[in-house]
């Protein structure tokens, strides 16, 4: 797998713009801009390419030259404004490295780790899950960006836009009452409250919770309640549940006060 070399020259010339040749139709100013970003695609190597990476340059002319060198296998297209700059091998032509391409996804939307990730990040499990696995807000992600094999879970709330990676990763593990750790029942509840009481974090996930299920604002108000903390908001977490539903704490389901919060009993 190749790693982007930003200085690293290729040693395959560009090739020639034919298309606009004899035709008469571009400006001065497009055929200049069009060089320069040629000039510059050249010297960069092997690398991503994005529309922002020529700030300055009059957008349109940018697209079109951009799509021009893809037309010409220059460059390959892998989404909506990102292109990747390949160069040749013994073993035909590079490949994008994907923690690099998922790393420019989660730049362009906001993705977050989840599942087996998540719990990794969490330091619940030290297990690599066979398949990557992220959240977002976003109705879809673009597949040559995040992997063709990577489980998504589209239309996480807007609301965690503003989250740390952990903090999203905890409430992704709260949404599965914890069953992706891999530690006893009692050493995933005390890591759980060791993670929560870290500061700023209850904090920070109760200004989220009302775009949470139930079961996360319920498992945040037994949380709050162990630590001792937020009466104010626990009061209001409270309020925002059904008083009739009860639900499963999974391996959460031994915090000292699951029952206050309408846990459903052990099994």
């Amino acid at each position: 797998m190749s790693s982007f070399i930003a200085e690293k020259l290729d040693t395959t010339a560009l090739v020639p713009d034919t298309d606009t040749m004899g035709k008469g139709t571009a400006s001065p100013g497009s055929r200049r801009t069009a060089k320069m970003i040629r000039e510059r695609i050249e010297r960069g190597g092997e690398r991503l390419w994005r529309l922002e990476d020529f700030d300055g340059l009059p957008s349109t002319a940018v697209a079109q030259a951009l799509s021009r060198l893809t037309r010409q296998g220059v460059l390959e297209r892998l989404s909506k404004g990102t292109y990747y700059r390949p160069r040749q091998t013994t073993f035909g032509k590079s490949v994008p490295n994907p923690a690099t391409v998922q790393k420019l996804a989660s730049r362009r939307k906001t993705v977050f780790p989840s599942g087996i990730s998540a719990a990794s990040l969490l330091g619940f499990t030290t297990q690599t899950a066979r398949r990557g696995e992220v959240s977002t807000s976003a109705l879809s992600l673009p597949r040559k960006l995040i992997g063709a094999d990577t489980v998504i879970h589209t239309r996480r709330p807007e609301a965690w836009a503003g989250l740390s990676d952990a903090d999203a990763a905890l409430l992704d593990f709260l949404r599965r009452g914890g069953r992706t750790s891999e530690l006893s029942p009692e050493d995933t509840t005390r890591r759980t409250l060791a993670l929560i009481s870290e500061k700023g974090r209850l904090e920070r996930l109760i200004k989220v919770a009302d775009s949470e299920p139930p079961r996360v604002r319920a498992l945040l108000g037994a949380l709050a309640e162990e630590i001792g903390k937020n009466a104010v908001a626990r009061t209001h977490l409270r309020a925002s549940l059904n008083p009739l539903s009860r639900f499963d704490f999974g391996l959460l389901a031994g915090l000292s006060h699951a029952r206050n919060w309408q846990a459903k009993g052990k099994s």
